[in-house]
């Protein structure tokens, strides 16, 4: 019985990792998806800062997936020590 219950819960970690990391992931995608988004229209109106725009963009869609990668980690270190 107690070795159903310790697999149970084994379970419930993989499951819930496995959602931690598929909503990090869901939020870097909407993150870099706005932020790319209001780059293109900040291109549209005033095209000559084009360069300082797109600089900037890439810079904080390398911040977000940093981020995201640091909690798809966690939840994997998460999931492996239970």
């Amino acid at each position: 019985m107690l070795r159903l219950v310790f697999l149970v819960e084994l379970g419930y970690a993989f499951m819930g990792a496995g959602i931690g990391a598929g909503i990090a992931a869901l939020g870097a995608g909407i993150g870099i998806g706005k932020i790319g988004g209001s780059a293109v229209e900040s291109i549209a109106r005033q095209p000559e800062e084009s360069g300082k725009i797109q600089t900037a963009m890439l810079i904080a869609a390398a911040f977000i997936e940093g981020v995201a990668l640091f909690a798809v980690v966690v939840c994997l270190l998460i999931s492996f020590k239970a």
